[in-house]
């Protein structure tokens, strides 16, 4: 079975001069939301082999933040230059690029194109946008590997957001 997560960075401090959009860092809010959602995926047995993530500071600093609550070593995350504000169709061709050996799956990247993934990859999923640091964890059957995305059809396996109330969402 394999499993994608696509988790839209934390909250990041507004754009204003000097800062380029790309060195944004997260606000104090997106701090304590990264460990919150890291520890939420820990708690609810999520173990990816692999970790990707936009070089953009907020999405490694919250990518570094969940890793730590999961108990990854900063080493265990590969940045992806591409993943940086990716339109939908680059992110498929990201992730079908990824070893078959890889199981769990958790991409660290950008709205829009996150939030329009999300939508491609499952029709039925009820959520207009991401909000920032909200995950959404997506199964695939027997397929032969992460070359197969584009036409594999996802069961919806997993969403929650910092600000959410009650237990994370499962198919379970």
């Amino acid at each position: 079975m394999r499993r994608l997560l696509l988790l839209r960075h934390a909250k990041a401090v507004p754009a204003t001069d000097p800062l380029t959009d790309s060195a944004r860092p997260l606000a104090e809010r997106g701090l304590r939301d990264a460990r919150r959602i890291g520890e939420r995926l820990r708690q609810h047995g999520v173990r990816p082999e692999l970790i990707l993530s936009s070089p953009a500071t907020r999405a490694l600093q919250t990518a570094e933040l969940v890793a730590a609550a999961m108990g990854y070593a900063r080493e265990a995350i590969a940045l992806e230059r591409r993943v940086y504000l990716a339109e939908p169709a680059t992110l498929i061709a990201i992730i079908a690029g990824q070893s078959a050996a890889t199981e769990t799956l958790l991409v660290v990247g950008h709205n829009p194109g996150l939030t329009e993934l999300a939508h491609q990859l499952l029709p039925a999923l009820d959520v207009d946008d991401l909000p920032t640091c909200a995950v959404v964890g997506l199964e695939y059957g027997n397929s032969g590997g992460w070359a197969e995305i584009a036409s594999a059809t996802a069961a919806f396996a997993y969403y929650d957001f910092p600000k959410n109330p009650r237990p994370p969402i499962t198919s379970r």
